[in-house]
Parts: C-alpha cells; sequence; structure tokens
C-alpha cells in the first residue's frame, strides 16, 4: 500500500473507471456507424422497407388529385375526394403510432387530405351556388312561358 494521498480511493475505484474505458473503446473499434449513403440504406426507413416506398407511391396521389384542380367542380366525384380527405387524415394520424415514425409518410399524406379537403369544398361550393341560381332559373322559366304564349296568341292572330 502506497502512502501517496488519494492512492487507496484510487486503487478502490479503479475497476469502475476501466470498466466503464473497456465499454468507450468497444464500441467505437468493430462496430463503427456507417455513415453517408450506408447509415441511410441500413436505416430502419431506408430504401430497404416498406416506410421509404409508402410515401414515393403515395405522390402519385397527390399529384393525381391535384391535376383534378384544372377541372370544373361539375365533373368531380364527391364521394372518392371525400374518401381521398378520409384516407389522408386517418393515415397522418396512424404514422405517428407506428413504429418507427414515419414522418415523410405522414407529410405524404397530409398532403392527401388537403388536396381532398380542397376538392371536397370545390363540389359544396358549385353544389351551393346551384342551389342559389334554382330560383332565378325557376323565375327565368316562367317569363319564357309567359313570352311563348304571348307570341302564340299572336302567331294565331295573323293567320286568321
Amino acid at each position: 500500500m502506497s502512502f501517496r494521498p488519494g492512492s487507496r480511493i484510487f486503487s478502490t475505484f479503479r475497476p469502475f473507471f476501466q470498466r466503464a474505458n473497456a465499454r468507450r473503446h468497444a464500441g467505437t473499434a468493430a462496430g463503427a456507424e456507417p455513415a453517408g449513403f450506408a447509415k441511410f440504406w441500413n436505416s430502419p426507413i431506408g430504401p430497404k422497407t416498406v416506410h421509404f416506398w409508402a410515401p414515393v407511391m403515395k405522390w402519385g396521389m397527390v399529384l393525381a388529385g391535384a391535376s383534378d384542380f384544372s377541372r370544373p367542380a361539375e365533373s368531380l366525384s364527391l364521394t372518392q375526394n371525400f374518401a381521398l380527405m378520409c384516407t389522408g387524415a386517418i393515415w397522418t394520424r396512424w404514422c405517428f403510432v407506428i413504429r418507427p415514425k414515419n414522418v415523410a409518410l405522414a407529410g405524404v399524406n397530409f398532403l392527401v387530405f388537403l388536396v381532398g379537403g380542397t376538392q371536397v369544398g370545390r363540389i359544396y361550393m358549385w353544389n351551393q351556388s346551384l342551389k342559389g341560381t334554382e330560383g332565378q332559373a325557376k323565375d327565368e322559366m316562367v317569363d319564357l312561358k309567359a313570352t311563348a304564349q304571348k307570341v302564340e296568341q299572336k302567331a294565331e292572330k295573323a293567320v286568321k
């Protein structure tokens, strides 16, 4: 035993420090974490998994829905766009429940929800505009019938 101050404390705690050093060096020696593309390739949401390809393929739904923005509202399907909206909302929530959390898929699903919601809103506004013009069309039809009857009466008088 040494007479140096603190040597007994050091020799008592030496095994703890040795194990900590052993753990630190063991993790970095042979099993080093890959960097760059290899890290992405082997990640839990990398290209070797469905968690990568699902959002890539779902972009097709977003693009198809967005291409319908140029179509008139009367040619859009309410049920189809409502289904898109519901699918986007449900799967956006589900992407945060599953493991690993897939933020890319959640983002695409949220855009599917937005596209469907926008189209449903357009269809709703078009249907509301039809209700407003129904009364106007009925009034115009009554006026048209009255005008047609007057013209018919004039034509009958002219023939006699």
